[in-house]
């Protein structure tokens, strides 16, 4: 993703949380980003030949393997801070040596799985704290 499309999202962000009225406790409210493609490795067996048993039965031989490379959806995705915990910004982190977290508009890395679909907001995600693995801070 761009600079220039980071800083946007980084504002929209900002507008959005700016219009939702809804505290969270302990989740940050999340607008997934767009599923990341990966390339990746699939092997198949490749028939070899047929042969026939005693009682006339037919089984096919797969004595190699091909690989084939296909582009899919990754096990992770990217994903835009919408809303912060309200515990988070309740708390002095000095004091009990956290890190900050996430602020509204930074781009986080969650696995897929994570979270709880919110369909109070359109297509977005709550997430703990400890389902974000990373983040992309907005410039």
């Amino acid at each position: 993703m761009g600079e220039d499309k980071l800083m946007d999202q980084s504002q929209l962000a900002e507008d959005v949380a700016k219009m939702i009225k809804i505290e969270f406790s302990d989740y940050y409210l999340i607008k997934p980003l767009d599923p990341i493609k990966v390339k990746k490795e699939f092997s198949k067996p490749v028939v070899t030949g047929t042969s026939k048993d005693e009682e006339g039965i037919e089984a096919q031989d797969f004595d190699k393997v091909e690989t084939e490379v296909k582009e899919v959806d990754s096990d992770y995705r990217k994903g835009v801070v919408i809303k912060r915990p309200t515990m988070l910004d309740n708390t002095n982190s000095a004091e009990i040596k956290m890190p900050v977290g996430a602020q509204v508009g930074d781009v986080v890395i969650f696995r897929e799985t994570s979270g709880l679909r919110f369909d109070l907001v359109k297509d977005s995600r709550l997430l703990r704290p400890h389902d974000i693995i990373g983040i992309e801070r907005a410039a």
